[in-house]
């Protein structure tokens, strides 16, 4: 059986990712799973080390571009690959869509971080006042980036993600928000593992988790990410 390795250590504002061992279809997952967490850690950015990998199976290069993908989406962390095996970075950059590849690890870590998107964050305790009071959060940032159009529908968004943390979770709350390019984007974070699900729409269950269907309803995009100690909710509103 293939197996893979990710040691994490943070280089000044960065966090670095090496990458050790046989990069398989069914070691990807593994790979997948350090870098959803360290991208959640918000750092400048996440360099990852391929030096050490056995790359058994071509297709799993894609955890990459799947891993970018969502950086691009939420939290915006640029996700930096050193590959300084020839063949390697052919594959990388042949097959596996846009990916950002340095012939070191070094070079990647010189990169210049790009300006980072305006933040709002707060730590809630999981009390009842919280959602009042990460509502109150989202119509300070809606008003200080004109975006009043915003303060109904983000509100509803992030008092339902604040609840549910609150009462499911029951562990200190992080709320970020940030102002990006197109959208703007709410984060919730907490200690519990267990991830949201979406409800059918005609379940009758009261203990079904009917906020997420107006998050369904209201956001642009949303979805649940790894991090360590707990997990990220997020959720997209388009600025238009």
């Amino acid at each position: 059986m293939s197996t893979v390795r990710c040691d994490i250590e943070p280089v000044g504002t960065r966090l670095l990712v090496r990458v050790q061992g046989e990069l398989s279809v069914a070691s990807a997952p593994t790979v997948r799973t350090a870098l959803l967490k360290c991208l959640m850690e918000q750092s400048v950015a996440v360099v990852v080390d391929l030096s050490g990998a056995i790359v058994t199976e071509p297709a799993a290069l894609s955890v990459f571009p799947a891993a970018a993908r969502q950086a691009a989406v939420w939290p915006g962390t640029p996700l930096l690959l050193a590959a300084p095996d020839p063949a390697l970075a052919r594959l990388l950059s042949s097959g596996c869509g846009r990916l950002t590849l340095h012939s070191s690890v070094r070079e990647a870590l010189d990169v210049e971080p790009r300006q980072r998107a305006l933040t709002i964050a707060d730590t809630l305790l999981p009390v009842s006042g919280a959602a009042r009071h990460a509502r109150g959060l989202v119509t300070e940032g809606c008003v200080r980036w004109e975006l009043p159009h915003l303060i109904g529908p983000a509100s509803v968004v992030v008092g339902e993600l604040v609840t549910n943390a609150a009462v499911h979770a029951q562990t200190m709350i992080d709320l970020r928000l940030s102002l990006g390019r197109r959208h703007l984007i709410v984060a919730v974070r907490d200690g519990g593992d267990a991830l949201p699900v979406l409800p059918p729409p005609a379940s009758a269950d009261p203990a079904d988790p009917r906020g997420l269907l107006l998050v369904d309803s209201l956001a642009h995009r949303w979805g649940t990410l790894p991090a360590y100690g707990g997990k990220v909710v997020w959720a997209t509103l388009s600025r238009s």
